[in-house]
């Protein structure tokens, strides 16, 4: 990496909050110290949809910095999740964009026309590319995508970055485009963008994560879908901090469906290797990778639902 990466400050702590991932279970009980479950209540029940949105709440220096990656897959799982929690989105200071897909950008719009101002939103220039998936033997499918005119009509205020940033005063960071050097993350076969004038394959490039470095513990990692690979994206957090210990790796992991079924065996030795005290696997990670993940690392693998709130 050529580009000057800016130094992230350790946070006090930091609280994440799932709004919409593809899982819900309200007889699901806190199962290690981390993680709060929402409260049983049957007058106020949460969605579940294939997306991913988290609410992020950082504590740094007596201040808390609230900040929202991704924005689920419809207008409005996002929004009723956090009116049911009592989560006032009105008050972020941003919003992250992992990536330009359809289940990571669905609640946006509605966000930002709710919101009553104008409202940053943090995102690759890749992220605005027109979209299609092509299967063998079936016709190409164009997929969902963002507009940059409505997203500023709509009260965006875009910060297209392709390299790595910091938000909440300097306690965030958003890697940008991850470098890739792990042999089996090999990306989204199928995968195609408009480019010029043609379809070529997708390398899916606007692919990033977020990092916090909590103070006493490490680094807590989260992804969007990790199209870059998660081991790409643990290792391109730990190059750009300094910092080699992984408190948590958090967010989709991409290892869903039959295409992805031979990286997961390399993906949980790897995560073994790196040994972070929590892995919690949601959205895109699937059913066999998230039942490897808690028989290899039972004492490290947490299982995610809708409302659960994350404290490190």
């Amino acid at each position: 990496m050529t580009q000057d990466i800016p130094r992230l400050l350790e946070a006090d702590r930091a609280e994440i909050t799932v709004l919409v991932d593809n899982y819900t279970d309200i007889f699901v009980p806190s199962q290690k110290s981390v993680d709060v479950r929402p409260p049983f209540a049957l007058d106020r029940p949460l969605l579940a949809e294939h997306g991913l949105s988290c609410y992020l709440t950082i504590h740094a220096n007596g201040k808390e910095h609230r900040i929202l990656l991704d924005t689920g897959l419809s207008r409005g799982c996002m929004l009723h999740n956090a009116v049911q929690q009592k989560i006032n989105l009105e008050g972020i200071e941003a919003v992250v964009i992992s990536h330009g897909h359809f289940d990571h950008i669905g609640g946006l719009i509605s966000l930002l026309q709710r919101a009553g101002h104008q409202v940053p939103v943090v995102l690759h220039p890749d992220a605005f590319l027109r979209r299609r998936l092509k299967s063998p033997g079936k016709e190409p499918i164009e997929l969902p995508g963002l507009d940059p005119i409505t997203l500023k009509q709509a009260g965006a205020d875009i910060l297209a970055r392709p390299g790595p940033s910091l938000l909440a005063s300097g306690h965030l960071l958003v890697t940008g485009e991850i470098e890739r050097t792990v042999p089996f993350e090999k990306g989204f076969p199928g995968m195609e963008a408009w480019m010029g004038d043609q379809w070529v394959p997708d390398r899916i490039a606007d692919d990033q994560g977020l990092v916090i470095k909590v103070k006493g513990k490490g680094l807590v990692v989260i992804s969007g879908c990790a199209h870059a690979g998660i081991i790409n994206t643990i290792r391109c957090a730990q190059k750009m901090t300094g910092v080699s210990h992984i408190h948590a790796v958090m967010g989709g992991f991409h290892l869903t469906g039959p295409l992805f079924a031979p990286v997961i065996v390399p993906t949980v030795e790897a995560l073994k290797e790196i040994n972070p005290d929590y892995v919690i696997p949601m959205h895109c990670t699937g059913w066999d990778a998230i039942n490897r993940l808690s028989r290899e690392m039972p004492e490290r693998c947490i299982l995610n639902t809708v409302g659960t709130t994350y404290c490190f």
